[in-house]
């Protein structure tokens, strides 16, 4: 079972003790037995006091291995979460405080967009539930940090994975979530050449985890979530629209994307979940990830470190179509209002329910080297660039989105050009890391 493990790095795993067997023959042991009176009285009582444990552990009812009927883990010995002033935590903060509201179960809720998308559900009066396990693949501080900004939003984030099944369907008997917004999953494209399994555990494995407790609910909810940009992967042309190929992915993150919209369609033929898959293009923003580009090209030019600045073939730019959390955002929210119903009762589907993938982009790519001028700009301080060529790491030469899909179905409209988007994130950043303005040049930034 994959339950417990993590779904990316940074969690511990149990490793099983080792036994080792030593067999005697029976004769051998009536031998030694005989010719040692005391030795045989010690092994007696030893077998008598291991037996005696092994009965203890055996019938007791707190075992932690230990399950009810139902399969499910004692909530009771399962810290930390479970039992009455837990679930009250739970109920409260995936509470509807508006006519007409929806409540949501929030995955990835500590992460950048999460917290985005949870503090804008809530601020409309919303109900909203949070899940993260904290991972280290990136600073947990700044996750925590978000997490505080959640709590004094009035959301709550359980700690847990989304492979944990019996926290998922617990979740589910104690709140009739409306929706899903599954946000959980193992990011970045580069990091799939280190540690490959974790992609697989986390944006395969992890979805499915979703989708079964989604479609085993009564009422079962709509269930929007993160696909990627990257799904295009090898595709050409331009700009990407959601009719074009995306059966070639140049890297595992692309591909497990896609795998996901393949099992999304499973479990809306099969079960009648409604499903609403989301191909965001390269989100940043205030409160982002560290490990994207404008985070550590702000982070290095402030401390004078060299940036290296990718290039295509023949000296061709790199470009990607940035798009300011903000704007995400808006695209969440409406595909959560537009997500229609699901069908399905008690995991059996009784009739075609909705499923829909839209891409959330800004439609003006711009090239790398020109958002680190952009960064020059605000921050006052001189890149040291080196541009090299790009590596076959995962990554592309440039995306652009094609929204068309999303502004007819959503009436989703980005309205924050780049330099608006930076300005803000900057601002942000100086704040968190005030360090940061105390470096060369970046007293009088912005």
């Amino acid at each position: 079972m994959m339950d417990n493990l993590p779904s990316t790095p940074g969690k511990f795993k149990v490793d099983k003790p080792q036994y080792h067997h030593h067999h005697h023959h029976p004769r051998q042991l009536i031998l030694r037995w005989h010719h040692s009176p005391l030795l045989s009285k010690l092994v007696v009582w030893s077998i008598l006091a291991i037996a005696s444990l092994l009965a203890f552990f055996l019938l007791s009812p707190t075992t932690p291995n230990s399950s009810s009927t139902s399969g499910r883990r004692s909530l009771r010995n399962a810290a930390p979460w479970g039992g009455p002033a837990w679930e009250k935590r739970v109920r409260s903060s995936a509470r509807v405080r508006r006519p007409g509201g929806i409540s949501v179960l929030v995955t990835g809720a500590a992460g950048f967009v999460g917290t985005h998308v949870s503090t804008a559900l809530k601020r409309r009066g919303d109900g909203v539930l949070g899940l993260d396990n904290f991972n280290d693949y990136y600073d947990p501080s700044l996750k925590r940090a978000r997490q505080a900004l959640l709590s004094r939003a009035g959301v709550f984030v359980v700690e847990g994975d989304v492979n944990d099944g019996p926290l998922l369907h617990k979740l589910f008997d104690v709140v009739p979530f409306t929706h899903v917004m599954h946000l959980a999953a193992q990011a970045g494209v580069r990091y799939a050449m280190t540690n490959p399994s974790s992609y697989v555990h986390s944006n395969v494995a992890g979805l499915v985890s979703v989708l079964e407790a989604a479609k085993s609910a009564d009422p079962q909810p709509a269930v929007v979530w993160a696909s990627s940009s990257s799904v295009y992967g090898l595709n050409s042309h331009v700009p990407f629209s959601e009719v074009d190929r995306t059966d070639r992915p140049a890297s595992l993150y692309a591909a497990t994307k896609k795998a996901g919209e393949e099992i999304a369609h499973v479990y809306n033929h099969i079960y009648g979940l409604a499903i609403t898959g989301l191909r965001f293009f390269t989100v940043y923003g205030p409160w982002g990830r560290p490990d994207m580009a404008y985070f550590f090209f702000t982070r290095d030019i402030l401390c004078s470190k060299p940036i290296s600045i990718f290039e295509g073939p023949n000296h061709a730019t790199v470009a990607r179509d940035f798009t300011y959390i903000d704007d995400i955002v808006s695209g969440c929210l409406a595909s959560l209002d537009n997500a229609g119903k699901s069908t399905g009762s008690g995991g059996k589907k009784r009739g075609s329910a909705p499923l829909r993938v839209y891409n959330l982009g800004n439609t003006s790519p711009v090239s790398v080297s020109h958002l680190v001028s952009i960064l020059e700009q605000l921050l006052k301080v001189k890149a040291v660039r080196n541009v090299v060529k790009m590596p076959r790491n995962g990554d592309v030469q440039f995306t652009h989105a094609n929204i068309s899909l999303a502004q007819r179905g959503l009436g989703y409209h980005p309205t924050t050009d780049l330099n608006t988007g930076l300005k803000k994130f900057v601002r942000w950043y100086l704040d968190y890391y005030p360090t940061s303005s105390s470096k060369k040049g970046s007293s009088s930034a912005i």
